[in-house]
């Protein structure tokens, strides 16, 4: 390969070389339904534990404002979403946008943000998977219920292990699944509607069980500053369904089914997220699915237990595992494909981007992410007991946080981006147009930085917002030191240098741009 070298905007381009993108193909296999379960399947694990860990400082009625107001967030952003997908059919997703609005450095920040994101979310799924399969278990063999069966990192080791396998498998496998899993999730979600209402267990006074602080009222119990705290953790009703621009060269059709299946995915995601805000705490009680008094990690389960019998429990505690499962196949699908991008540009090391010959899935991003999360979890369970044993209960939180924070880091980037698009690159085709335009964007901005202030604010989880900043700027630090000098002209990196006019990996191939930027001397 030539020496051959391209520098602009502070970074470094290198010619790719002969094979360096057939070492890194993605095979085409989903349609829109197929993308609509990878949405739903990545997030309803949030219907089963998460939503409710903010309880004891929001309060029921904070918690429902929060979650109507997230909703409008989410809606306005998956048009913005959909908008750039159909423009930039590429795998970059978040990165790709910013590239092209932000230049190479907001690229790399938005991209960066939503690896921890996707990273850190899927160590929260499977730190709740753990908790529902160790109760399932328990209850099924009838053990005691506080001392469990396995450790915690027996069978986070067991669930990394088992979906990275099964990511690896190729996406038309993930795909199916990811259809399966998200009918039977809705379905035990349905089921426990129908059950809670036809046994008479629904009490919507429970809604208000949480003793007013000082200067409080029982719908507000902690006053309106409940309802920014609400904010980030109503997220986790919706967190992931952003994925879906991820898997824009695996999708048969991505100009048009990505933006359709975010948009049914968000109604999906509406619908269920209300039913579980408002039936599971008027089951069990709203003070009793915090985290302290020990259902924090499983309240749908605890929702089943208080109208079923134990061994009926068991069963349904398996199934609503499987909504678990879907999400951890649905967010691993995400880290695997965000970091596998952002290699292919070069901005991570290029091994990362490697596919596998037989099933052309990024195995070695989803291992390397995988073993990445295994350790944050090793260390959320070692050190923040270690600090302060009385939190230990607030591990599950403090992880939560941090995807969370590098969640909202990324929507505010993203729609900033659609914002200046829409502005720099007017003529740019756009297959799709958002129905809330530059106003939806700015609308959904506002409410992801109010998301991200309830963190910044809420001292419960200061621990979370260090955390995020020590890891992102060593990540900086990383890319100002190497990753800079090292780019590829992959789509996403095309589409940005050519004002929106190549990137489309399905209609020109790829190297579209190399002979432009390097001349005919590159490839060897």
């Amino acid at each position: 390969m030539s020496e051959t070298k391209s520098t602009t905007s502070g970074v470094t381009y290198t010619p790719a070389g002969e094979g360096y993108f057939e070492k890194r193909r993605l095979r085409r296999s989903a349609g829109v339904w197929g993308l609509w379960g990878l949405g739903v399947a990545a997030v309803i694990s949030g219907d089963f534990s998460g939503w409710n860990v903010g309880l004891s400082t929001t309060g029921w009625g904070g918690a429902l404002i929060g979650t109507v107001l997230i909703t409008v967030m989410f809606f306005t952003m998956i048009f913005s979403i959909g908008e750039m997908s159909a423009a930039m059919p590429h795998t970059g997703g978040a990165y790709s946008f910013a590239r092209a609005a932000l230049g190479p450095w907001g690229g790399f920040l938005t991209g960066f943000a939503e690896t921890i994101e996707y990273v850190v979310t899927t160590a929260v799924v499977v730190w709740f998977s753990g908790v529902y399969a160790d109760s399932a278990l328990t209850l099924l063999i009838g053990g005691d219920p506080d001392a469990g069966t396995l450790p915690p990192w027996v069978w986070w080791l067991i669930l990394y292990v088992v979906f990275i396998g099964l990511n690896s498998l190729g996406a038309s496998i993930g795909f199916r699944f990811a259809i399966v899993v998200s009918i039977i999730s809705l379905g035990v979600i349905a089921f426990f509607a129908i059950g809670a209402i036809s046994t008479g267990s629904v009490d919507f006074s429970r809604l208000l069980d949480i003793e007013p602080a000082e200067g409080g009222t029982p719908f507000l119990p902690f006053g309106g500053i409940g309802i920014l705290f609400a904010l980030p953790f109503a997220i986790w009703f919706f967190l992931g369904i952003e994925e879906l621009p991820l898997a824009a060269e695996e999708a048969q059709n991505p100009t048009k089914d990505i933006p359709k299946a975010g948009l049914w995915g968000v109604i999906t995601l509406t619908i269920t997220g209300l039913l579980v805000l408002f039936l599971n705490p008027a089951v069990t009680g709203t003070a009793a699915i915090t985290v302290s008094p020990g259902d924090g990690d499983e309240p749908l389960l605890a929702g089943f237990r208080a109208f079923l019998p134990d061994s009926v429990a068991a069963i349904l505690a398996i199934f609503a595992l499987i909504g678990l499962l879907a999400s951890l196949q649905g967010i691993m699908f995400a880290y695997g494909r965000n970091m596998y991008s952002l290699s292919r540009a070069g901005y991570y090391p290029k091994f990362l981007s490697l596919t596998g010959k037989t099933h052309q899935t990024p195995w070695v991003a989803l291992l390397v992410g995988g073993v990445i999360g295994y350790l944050v979890l090793l260390l959320v369970l070692i050190v923040i007991p270690a600090i302060d044993p009385d939190a230990a209960s607030t591990a599950s939180g403090v992880i939560l946080f941090i995807a969370v924070f590098g969640a909202v880091v990324s929507y505010m980037s993203q729609m900033l981006s659609f914002i200046l698009l829409r502005r720099r690159f007017p003529d740019a085709k756009r297959p799709y147009r958002s129905p809330t335009g530059i106003a939806g964007a700015a609308v959904a901005f506002l409410l992801a930085l109010g998301a991200m202030l309830g963190i910044i604010f809420n001292s419960a989880f200061q621990t979370a917002v260090v955390t995020f900043l020590i890891a992102f700027a060593l990540g900086i630090l990383l890319f100002a030191l190497v990753g800079r000098k090292r780019l590829v002209l992959s789509p996403e990196e095309e589409y940005a240098l050519s004002g929106g006019h190549h990137g489309d990996p399905q209609a020109e191939g790829y190297d579209a741009m190399e002979g432009e930027l390097f001349g005919d001397t590159t490839k060897s």
